[in-house]
C-alpha cells in the first residue's frame, strides 16, 4: 500500500445506471459513467501505442459492464457488453478520472465534434473499422 495515495474502500458497478461508484480513504467519492469509463480506456486499442495514435471511441452512449475483474490490489479490469476487456484501470486511474471528469467529458464531446459528429450524435454513431496503417498488434 503506498503512503500518500488514496485507495479504494468501495467499488459499486451500477448496472441500471451505467455508472461505477468508487470511494476513496480521502473521503472522495466519484461516480463514474460506463461510456467515460470506455472513452477513455487506458488499452492499447484506445489509447495506440504511442502520441497522437489514439482512437476515437464513438457509439459507447449505451455500452454496459458485464464484468469486473481486480488486477492485483492495484486495479480493476471492467469487461464492456462490446467486448472491450483490455483496459486495466489503476486505482490511481480511477481517481484521476473522477477528480477529471467534467473536462474529460467536455474534451471528448468536443473531439467528437471535430470528426464531424453534431452535437452529441458521435455517441451513437457506429466505431469506423481501421484500415491500413494501423498498428498491426491484435488487441
Amino acid at each position: 500500500m503506498s503512503i500518500g495515495k488514496p485507495q479504494p474502500t468501495a467499488l459499486n458497478a451500477r448496472t441500471l445506471s451505467r455508472v461505477l461508484e468508487v470511494s476513496f480513504d480521502d473521503g472522495k467519492e466519484f461516480s463514474l459513467t460506463f461510456e467515460l469509463l470506455r472513452v477513455y480506456s487506458p488499452s492499447a486499442e484506445v489509447r495506440g501505442h504511442g502520441q497522437g495514435q489514439e482512437t476515437l471511441q464513438t457509439g459507447k452512449r449505451d455500452v454496459g459492464v458485464v464484468g469486473i475483474e481486480p488486477v492485483g490490489n492495484y486495479a480493476i479490469k471492467p469487461i464492456f457488453s462490446d467486448q472491450h476487456s483490455s483496459g486495466i484501470f489503476s486505482w490511481d486511474y480511477l481517481y484521476w478520472l473522477g477528480e477529471n471528469q467534467a473536462q474529460l467529458w467536455q474534451d471528448y464531446l468536443e473531439r467528437l465534434q471535430a470528426a464531424g459528429h453534431a452535437g452529441e450524435t458521435g455517441r451513437d454513431a457506429p466505431m469506423q473499422a481501421k484500415g491500413a496503417g494501423n498498428c498491426g498488434t491484435k488487441h
